[in-house]
C-alpha cells in the first residue's frame, strides 16, 4: 500500500462552535497537490421539482419537457441582458465517471449546460471527441468510443434507465470494456431516480459484452462494482463487496477514486470497510492514503438514525498537525461509509471525545457530498 502525508482536501462537516474550511500544509514530498475539490449542490435544483414529472413511464425528455418549462419561462424575452444569476441557472453540474492515466474509473463534478434531457447529456460527455473535449480534466480520457450515440428511456417508477447506443459503441477497445460499463452505469445511477441501468444497441438489448463476449445477466447497478480489486480473494462463496475511496493524483491535482474490494469472512461491513481503508489501496493502484497503518478502531461502530459513531485512538490524527485529523481521512470515511445502505453521517471521535479539524474546532459530525471531485464553476 501507499501512503500519503500532507494531502489536504474540502470537505463539509458540522462543527461544534462553527462551520469552516480549513487546508492542511503538505510536506516536501507532495507540496504540489491541489486539494480535491468537493462541491454540494441542491438536489431540487438538479433534478428537477418531483411535483412537475410525470407519474407514468416516459422518455427522459417527456420526464423533463415541464422542467425546462419552468427554466426557460416567460420571462427569458423581458429583458436583452443576462445577468450573473440567470447566467448560473443556466449551467449544472454532473458526476461524470472518466478513465484516469492509471485506467481507473474516477468521477469528476464538472459544469454543463442546462437541457431538457440531463441522462443523455450526462452520456453524451462520456464520448471521446464530443462535448466532453472542451471541459476535459488533465489525465483523464473520455470512455465511449467517437461517433456514438445515445438514447435513453426512464422507467420511473422502476428506477430504471435503458441505454440505447447507435452501432458505434461496439468499436471500443477491448482493454477499456469492463470501465465503459462502470462509467455508464455509474453516470446514470447519480440520479435519485435511477438505481439499475440496461444496456442496449440499436434497440436490441445486450445480452453479452461486445468484445469478450462476457455475459450480461440482468441489469447494471452500483452493487456490480467500480475498479474491481479481487487480488487478495480466495473465497469467492464466503466474501462481500465493499467500496471505498481513496486519493488518486495527476501532477498537482488529487482527487478521490472509488475501489470495489472483495473482503472474506465479513462479519461487520462497517467495522470491514474501516479496516480495509486502514490497510490502504493495493500497489498495483497507484492510489494514495493519509491514514496511517496504527489507526484503530477502540470500540464497534454504532449504527442509530443514519449516524455511525466511529471511536479511533490517537494515531488517526495527523503527525504533522498534532492532534487534527487530516481531511482526507474524514472525507474517506464519509464517502466510504456512505455508500453503505442507511449511514447519511459520521461521528468521529479520538479516545470518546470529539476529534479535531485541521483548523482546530471539533468535528461533529462529516456528512456526504452530493458532487464529488467538483470543479470550480
Amino acid at each position: 500500500m501507499r501512503k500519503l502525508a500532507g494531502v489536504s482536501a474540502p470537505f463539509v462537516v458540522v462543527l461544534a462552535l462553527t462551520t469552516t474550511g480549513c487546508s492542511l500544509g503538505a510536506n516536501d514530498a507532495v507540496d504540489t497537490l491541489d486539494e480535491p475539490p468537493v462541491t454540494y449542490t441542491d438536489a431540487e435544483e438538479d433534478f428537477g421539482n418531483e411535483e412537475n414529472e410525470p407519474e407514468e413511464d416516459v422518455t427522459e425528455e417527456q420526464a423533463d419537457e415541464s422542467e425546462a418549462g419552468e427554466e426557460t419561462g416567460e420571462e427569458t424575452g423581458s429583458t436583452d441582458e443576462t445577468t450573473p444569476d440567470e447566467a448560473a441557472e443556466s449551467l449544472n453540474q454532473r458526476e461524470l465517471y472518466l478513465i484516469d492515466s492509471n485506467g481507473l474509473v474516477v468521477p469528476q463534478t464538472l459544469t454543463l449546460p442546462k437541457t431538457d434531457s440531463v441522462m443523455k447529456q450526462a452520456l453524451e460527455y462520456l464520448v471521446e471527441g464530443g462535448p466532453i473535449n472542451d471541459i476535459l480534466p488533465n489525465g483523464f480520457r473520455a470512455v465511449l468510443p467517437a461517433g456514438t450515440e445515445v438514447d435513453i428511456d426512464h422507467l420511473k417508477e422502476e428506477k430504471l434507465a435503458i441505454v440505447n447506443f447507435s452501432s458505434e459503441f461496439n468499436d471500443y477497445n477491448r482493454a477499456d470494456e469492463k470501465q465503459i460499463f462502470e462509467a455508464v452505469t455509474w453516470t446514470l445511477t447519480q440520479f435519485p431516480d435511477v438505481e439499475e441501468v440496461k444496456v442496449e444497441v440499436n434497440g436490441y438489448e445486450l445480452d453479452k459484452m461486445p468484445q469478450s463476449e462476457k455475459p450480461l445477466v440482468g441489469n447494471l447497478s452500483r452493487a456490480d462494482g467500480i475498479n474491481v480489486d479481487t487480488s487478495e480473494v480466495v473465497d469467492f462463496t464466503n466474501s462481500t463487496d465493499i467500496t471505498l475511496y481513496f486519493l488518486g493524483a495527476n501532477d498537482e491535482d488529487t482527487y478521490y477514486v472509488p475501489v470495489t474490494k472483495r473482503v472474506e469472512n465479513v462479519d461487520n461491513e462497517l467495522e470491514a470497510a474501516i479496516n480495509e481503508l486502514i490497510d490502504g489501496p493495493s500497489l498495483m493502484t497507484n492510489l494514495l492514503t493519509e491514514m496511517s497503518g496504527d489507526v484503530e478502531l477502540l470500540n464497534e461502530p454504532k449504527l442509530q438514525n443514519g449516524e455511525v459513531v466511529l471511536d479511533f485512538n490517537e494515531a488517526i490524527q495527523s503527525a504533522n498537525e498534532g492532534s487534527a485529523i487530516p481531511t482526507s481521512v474524514l472525507e474517506s470515511l464519509a464517502l466510504t461509509l456512505t455508500e453503505q445502505g442507511g449511514i447519511e453521517k459520521v461521528s468521529i471521535q479520538v479516545n470518546g471525545e470529539a476529534g479535531v479539524n485541521e483548523a482546530g474546532i471539533e468535528v461533529e459530525e462529516v456528512t456526504r457530498p452530493e458532487l464529488v471531485n467538483a470543479k470550480p464553476l
